[in-house]
Formats: structure tokens, sequence, C-alpha cells
């Protein structure tokens, strides 16, 4: 048997900070997701709907759902054109967070290597791989969530119709720092991690911004359920270009 040409560098179990050892799915915090854009839908749902998703002992805020169907053209770890749905509601979680906090609620991503190399330092709650797009059709704004051949969610804006900016963007639900809910069992199945954990897109900045109305349409699906939060009124949607980094958070609530 002939050298290794290569032999990486192994580190310790007790400093690695993704696994495999010798090939890390992904590259140490913090992450950098630039030349991304964003379609923002906002809608009103029953209050009823919200509380039955959100975990004690967060509490909802209001009615309003956010779906982010968002592109990002450069992920370092990840790639290109990384595709990711998110679904959340507000909630001031806990005393100790206060307000303008959002609940994560559902990620869908398109790619496998994004859920693998999210899920095990962030509890991004539900990820499933779905097809997602992010387009301009004419004069307006599409993107959409296909799963199982279905269409489940679709949103719609105007193209650049009304400039807007950040504050707009987080005045209903703030995306800007979330709150999820992480288990990772044991593997004799005793409970291992649960927890209510924190953390802020942080350095956010956007090269643009507009608004307009959005229209949300959902079809059911019993693998990606966000029927579970039914569309009963359109609100208005946004659309941002911009980057931000993935850092560090904190945990809030010990099971």
């Amino acid at each position: 048997m002939g050298p290794l040409n290569y032999l990486p560098e192994i580190p310790d179990p007790a400093l690695a900070h993704s696994i495999p050892l010798d090939n890390p799915l992904h590259g140490p915090p913090p992450a950098r997701f630039k030349d991304g854009e964003v379609l923002v839908i906002q809608y009103q749902t029953s209050p009823d709907a919200i509380a039955a998703l959100v975990p004690s002992p967060l509490q909802p805020v209001g009615d309003v759902v956010m779906v982010q169907i968002a592109r990002w053209g450069d992920v370092a770890g990840l790639g290109r054109d990384t595709h990711e749905v998110n679904v959340m509601v507000a909630g001031p979680a806990l005393r100790t967070v206060g307000r303008g906090q959002r609940v994560l609620l559902a990620v869908l991503l398109r790619r496998q290597r994004s859920r693998d190399g999210g899920r095990p330092r962030v509890p991004r709650p539900a990820q499933r791989i779905g097809e997602v797009s992010l387009e301009v059709r004419g004069d307006l704004i599409v993107g959409t969530l296909r799963r199982n051949g279905i269409d489940v969610f679709t949103g719609t804006l105007p193209y650049k119709t009304r400039t807007a900016g950040l504050d707009d963007v987080r005045a209903r639900v703030d995306f800007v720092t979330n709150l999820n809910l992480k288990i990772i069992p044991q593997i004799d199945g005793r409970p291992g991690l649960r927890q209510i954990t924190a953390r802020d897109l942080a350095d956010l900045t956007l090269s643009g911004c507009w608004s307009g109305p959005g229209t949300a349409r959902i079809e059911e699906n019993a693998q990606a359920p966000l029927y579970r939060l039914p569309v009963l009124r359109h609100l208005e949607g946004f659309y941002w270009c911009g980057e931000f980094s993935l850092v560090g958070g904190v945990v809030l609530h010990e099971y």
C-alpha cells in the first residue's frame, strides 16, 4: 500500500464541532449567508391553531404566521443556491426573553446537506426535504414549496412596487431573534436534551427591501402539514435582499 496523499488532522472528540470527525458535515460557526433573496408572506390564522403547535412554556402572541421562502447564493460549507422555507409565529416565550421574538415551527429545505449541516447544533424543528423555488414571473414574485408532487405552499407578491425597511419586515413577527425547541434523546430511549433555545441573526444587512399585498395558498399534505395554520386573511408581504451571520445562541429553558 502506497503512502496516503492526504491525511486530515483528526480533532479531539471533546472539541469537535460536527461529525464525522475526519469530514465534518459543516464548518465551525459562525456561518455567513450571503447573496440572499427572501420572499416574506404574512397572513392571519386562528390563535388556537398557533397555540396548539407552540411548545410550553412558550406563549404565542397574536394570530400572524410568517412564511419565508429564501435562496442563498453563497453559504460556506453548504454550497451555492441553497433554498429553504421557514414557518414562524410571534411569541414572547418566557419572561426572561421579552418581546419581539419568533417561534420557529418548521423548516423545509431543498438539499439534504443543508438539513444535516444545521440540525446537530441549531435545533431547527421539523426539517424536511422539499422542492423549493423562488422566481420572478413577469411582474410577480412567486415562492413555492412542493413535496410529494403537491404544491404545499404558494406565496405571491407584486414585483418591487413599494420600498420598505427592515423595521417594517420585523413589525408583526420579528424574525431576527428566534426561539427553537431542541430534542436529542439518549441512545437507550431515555430523555436527553430537551430545551428551548434562542439565537440571533447577526450582522444582518439589507441591500434592498420592498413590500406589497401578499397572498398565501396552502394545499394539504400529511408530511408537510402547513394546513394546520389555515389562511384566514392575507396581509402584507415583503421581498428583501441581503446577508447575515448565523451565530451561537443561549439555552432559555430546560425541561
